[in-house]
């Protein structure tokens, strides 16, 4: 079912991983979409191909979320483009493992510059038009934003902040804009991990989640009733309980 014919979707970080397969369940849906990347340009070539081939208007940008004169231009660009924007998933992000204590004010920066400042200037960006569309916001967030992971510390502190500028936001765009966040939990990419297995054996579900069920979560905060909003959605398979 095309549930979203007629609309734009902007997902950020979407050249690979969860990103790609959020912006392929978009275009599935009946949206034009345009995706963002920072340093994947070969991925998000191959990621804007196989949008065309779903029949459905798409284009990629290179944007840096860090930088708000970047952010600002890939909105505009988006605009006029396809001439609206009705909705934005803020996807972009880094993940990194560390101790505590030896993380750097540079690495604990960088953290909360693309996964929490990055979000906030894109949807700030994106205010007027989401505005005028009655648009909805989709952040991604993490179990780590709402379960202390200590060898992640700077991680699950961006995340958790995320988490907390969706509910400011909900409040602060509303009624126009609905705001929500998908926080998923062990999502297996294709890599091999024995942290994977590790985590599989831990989920009360007895396995990792898929890029797919976290897209599937998406789309329900896309295309269910506007009145959901601030609204923390775990894609964990019960890992956080």
């Amino acid at each position: 079912m095309h549930l979203l014919n007629g609309k734009v979707a902007l997902v950020t970080g979407a050249a690979r991983k969860i990103g790609r397969v959020l912006a392929h369940t978009l275009a599935d849906a009946g949206a034009d979409v345009a995706i963002t990347y920072r340093e994947s340009d070969a991925a998000a070539q191959q990621t804007l191909r196989e949008l065309g081939e779903a029949g459905q208007r798409s284009m990629a940008l290179r944007c840096d979320v860090r930088d708000l004169e970047s952010v600002r231009a890939a909105v505009a660009a988006v605009v006029e483009e396809f001439g609206r924007l009705d909705l934005l998933i803020n996807n972009a992000g880094v993940f990194a493992t560390a101790p505590l204590e030896s993380i750097t004010v540079a690495e604990w920066d960088e953290m909360f510059e693309t996964n929490t400042r990055g979000a906030f200037l894109m949807a700030q960006a994106a205010h007027p038009h989401l505005k005028a569309s009655q648009g909805r916001i989709v952040n991604i967030g993490s179990l780590g934003g709402s379960h202390p992971w200590a060898t992640h510390a700077h991680y699950s502190t961006s995340k958790a902040a995320l988490h907390m500028l969706t509910q400011t936001m909900s409040k602060a765009f509303a009624p126009e804009i609905s705001v929500n966040c998908v926080a998923p939990g062990m999502i297996a990419n294709g890599e091999v991990h024995a942290d994977y297995e590790h985590f599989a054996a831990k989920t009360p579900m007895r396995r990792n989640g898929t890029p797919e069920e976290v897209a599937a979560a998406v789309l329900f905060f896309a295309t269910g009733p506007h009145f959901i909003t601030g609204q923390i959605l775990g894609v964990d398979g019960g890992l956080g309980l």
